[in-house]
């Protein structure tokens, strides 16, 4: 059985408070994102879980979040794990898009098909926690606000497709870092930080702060693509590393690509996508 695990977007993301057990409280605006990793999930006579990836930096053990999610649905809900897992990433890691908490999320809503469980959202959602902060949003195929640490997931109506232009340096921003540096973080001069306001909403994301203050390059590429004829808006998502356009028109990334390579470098993963609001 062959299941699309979709890129999220944060559209805006507030941090609210660092909370007794070491996670933040936050708010954020989440849509999935019209580029996918494939999950193929079958069952197999062998005894065990194979799991492989078509991206070899990535774990296959147990430090792999679809491994460890497959276990977990499994001895949940007292299944042996005999099965094939093949994930095909187009979902860069490190990103800030949740390509890793998509591909636990759908590994669960795959497992919950091929093994008949009928478990509703809900449980599946309750298992995700265990898994990651991100995770649970997955499991609703929808838009969503979340809250608490992000195992709060309410489902919205976002019925619009905003074109949106990825760029990702070769590089990452680990989350834990980008969080533990949010309450002493300051503003670099002249980058803007304030919500930019939309008929559909906000784009804000408290956590540049903290993390432009470190990576200059990325608070760069954001200045730069507020100034750009095409854009109507920009934002890093999540703790980054992925910094996205709000496209005026779809068509404006063909003009803008180009640019984005002459003043930046080659050595960029750029993608061309839209909201899915579910």
């Amino acid at each position: 059985m062959e299941f699309f695990a979709p890129a999220k977007v944060n559209l805006s993301l507030r941090v609210l408070r660092r909370r007794e057990d070491g996670f933040h409280e936050i708010e954020s605006l989440l849509c999935p994102l019209s580029i996918f990793d494939t999950l193929d999930l079958s069952h197999r006579e062998e005894a065990g879980l194979e799991f492989v990836c078509d991206d070899a930096t990535l774990p296959t053990n147990d430090d792999n979040l679809v491994v460890r999610a497959a276990k977990l649905f499994c001895e949940s809900c007292g299944f042996e794990p005999n099965l094939r897992i093949q994930l095909t990433k187009r979902i860069p890691h490190g990103a800030g898009l949740g390509g890793g908490s998509s591909d636990a999320a759908t590994t669960l809503i795959g497992l919950n098909r091929l093994f008949e469980a009928e478990l509703s959202p809900d449980a599946l959602s309750a298992m995700a926690a265990d898994l990651g902060s991100d995770v649970p949003f997955f499991i609703y195929q929808s838009a969503a606000i979340i809250r608490g640490r992000g195992e709060f997931v309410e489902p919205v109506a976002f019925p619009h497709e905003l074109p949106l232009f990825l760029i990702k340096p070769p590089f990452g921003v680990p989350t834990p870092w980008a969080y533990k540096h949010w309450r002493d973080s300051r503003e670099v001069p002249g980058v803007r930080y304030d919500a930019q306001e939309f008929s559909w909403g906000t784009l804000v994301n408290d956590l540049e702060r903290p993390v432009f203050e470190k990576y200059l390059f990325l608070a760069d590429l954001k200045t730069w693509l507020l100034a750009q004829p095409e854009v109507a808006g920009a934002l890093m998502s999540g703790s980054g590393a992925t910094v996205f356009a709000l496209l005026r028109d779809k068509s404006g990334a063909e003009s803008l690509a180009p640019r984005v390579a002459a003043e930046f470098g080659t050595n960029l993963w750029c993608c061309l996508c839209e909201t899915i609001g579910g």
